[in-house]
């Protein structure tokens, strides 16, 4: 992952209902979600939710697709796993715990 693509990301998520919406969607899988399902669950107006998809998608952290007369948002876990990466890639400079995963035993 470029240095821009992360920023672009990271500026995304740097939005509360932003960062609401990309949890709902990673939480879900990839069945997804409409708009009118995000919509319902995180109590926003359609204009609004309208304009922070929007801002998720262009940052390549969350797909759309149409599926008949709907649209799907899903998590582009893809992008979030380079994002991640990209953020780790350098952790404990190298030691084991930036492969275990495990916070516990991370000496940072």
């Amino acid at each position: 992952m470029e240095e821009n693509e992360v920023v672009k990301a990271l500026g995304a998520l740097a939005q509360p209902l932003r960062l609401q919406v990309f949890r709902a969607l990673v939480v879900v899988g990839q069945s997804g979600l409409t708009p009118g399902a995000i919509q319902e669950a995180l109590g926003v107006p359609a204009a609004t939710l309208s304009f922070h998809l929007k801002e998720l998608v262009a940052s390549g952290l969350v797909t759309q697709e149409r599926a008949s007369r709907n649209l799907i948002y899903r998590a582009a876990y893809d992008q979030m796993n380079a994002l991640l990466g990209y953020l780790t890639k350098n952790c404990c400079q190298g030691d084991a715990c930036a492969v275990d995963n495990d916070p516990a035993k991370c000496g940072c």
